[in-house]
């Protein structure tokens, strides 16, 4: 459609019916002139199709946090310890966030500013109900899969989170035409788990598994994440062994003392930098990534750290001991585990499974490096993540010496 201008200079007339023509061709969603000028473009080979063709999906802005980068991300389980990171950092660099929530809206509002005004919304969903999925993704080119559990409900176990709930959402994402999904997985995920303290092994890391074949076969392009346990303020592992509870007196029971157990713990901004990366970088599709730390610690030699280091100023009056013969810690994780609908502590058997679990490290999968994040080192965060936990806290003292690093194997 053109306009008719009468008496009007030809330049003027001109750009009169190209606005026109512009208007009319977004309204329609209709993508011919976009495509075509994309083509005309001597740097482009490959045209790219915008999902929503509107002039709102372009990139506007210099990639602050009050520009457009031109992704707009669905992110699932934003209340968990990466969920409630990830979008602080992506509202940064003018990505547009859709948090899918369960929860009550006031344990996830924290998020809400961690992006510019208008850039973040909240959808509540249920992994059951499809059509709250579609809702919360129908607009997104970029789909995040964070949900997981440590330990079972009546309503929720293992198969039904990380396996169904994966296959779902990779599905549903397919169907709604999503360019880039991406899936975090554990790191030892395995289809048989090697046992260490429950005879079968971990229920958790298996499901983990099946969980990344099931994404793999709706979503090939997918890309996977296997990070070590992660570390950082609020995490799941410094507060696990900080915990009163999970000493049994003057003693820290670990299986085998923890001389057998070896672990690469990650800091989580190095997870948080690692996602990003791959979210902004398509060329990451159908990959699978291995998030660790840079040194490997025997699980033992890293409790006392944290010990020594939460201590100084009194000194460290625990030990380790062997969980196997410690009858009471095994009868208090029983309890913990009955009681832990009403009153949570994560003292579970899946957790310290989980813990026990030696890292092992594929050599042919890419890992932080290769997305140009450079792991930090846990001697320069270790120090100040325990401070929140020290007794007595009466000046900066000398920092407890850490244990010696175990080397990563082949």
């Amino acid at each position: 459609m053109y306009l008719q201008t009468f008496n009007t200079p030809p330049l003027l007339s001109r750009v009169m019916n190209m606005a026109a023509w512009i208007f009319w061709a977004t309204r329609n969603q209709n993508v011919g002139f976009i495509s075509s000028a994309i083509r005309s473009c001597a740097y482009s080979t490959e045209p790219k199709i915008i999902k929503n063709p509107t002039t709102a999906s372009l990139k506007r802005g210099t990639g602050g946090r009050s520009s457009f980068n031109g992704i707009v991300c669905t992110i699932f389980g934003c209340s968990g310890f990466v969920g409630r990171n990830l979008p602080i950092r992506l509202g940064k660099i003018g990505t547009q966030l859709i948090l899918a929530h369960r929860c009550d809206p006031y344990h996830v509002r924290e998020m809400k500013v961690g992006g510019d005004l208008g850039q973040v919304y909240y959808v509540p969903f249920d992994l059951r109900d499809e059509e709250s999925i579609i809702r919360a993704m129908k607009y997104s080119n970029v789909v995040v899969n964070l949900i997981g559990t440590s330990y079972e409900t009546s309503n929720f176990n293992f198969n039904d989170v990380h396996v169904k709930g994966a296959r779902t959402l990779a599905r549903l994402a397919k169907q709604c035409n999503v360019e880039h999904f991406v899936h975090m997985s554990c790191l030892n995920a395995a289809a048989k788990p090697t046992p260490m303290i429950i005879p079968k092994g971990s229920k958790f890391l298996k499901s983990k598994w099946f969980g990344e074949l099931a994404v793999k076969e709706e979503f090939p392009e997918a890309t996977i994440v296997r990070p070590s346990v992660i570390y950082g303020c609020m995490d799941d592992f410094i507060s696990h062994y900080m915990s009163k509870q999970r000493a049994t007196f003057e003693y820290i029971p670990l299986w085998h003392k923890g001389e057998k157990s070896e672990k690469q713990p990650v800091y989580i901004h190095d997870v948080i930098s690692g996602l990003v990366e791959i979210i902004k970088n398509p060329d990451t599709a159908g990959k699978t990534y291995q998030f660790v730390g840079p040194e490997r610690y025997t699980l033992a030699k890293l409790v006392m750290w944290m010990y020594d280091l939460k201590l100084q100023e009194t000194g460290n009056p625990y030990k380790i001991n062997d969980m196997k013969y410690n009858p009471y810690f095994w009868l208090k994780t029983a309890m913990y585990e009955l009681m832990y609908s009403v009153h949570p502590i994560n003292i579970l058997w899946e957790v310290m499974e989980l813990h026990h679990t030696t890292d092992k490290i594929d050599p042919s999968l890419p890992t932080l490096e290769d997305l140009g994040v450079t792991p930090t080192n846990m001697k320069t965060r270790l120090a100040w993540e325990i401070e929140t936990y020290r007794d007595v806290y009466i000046d900066d003292l000398e920092k407890a010496t850490p244990p010696n690093v175990k080397s990563v194997p082949d």
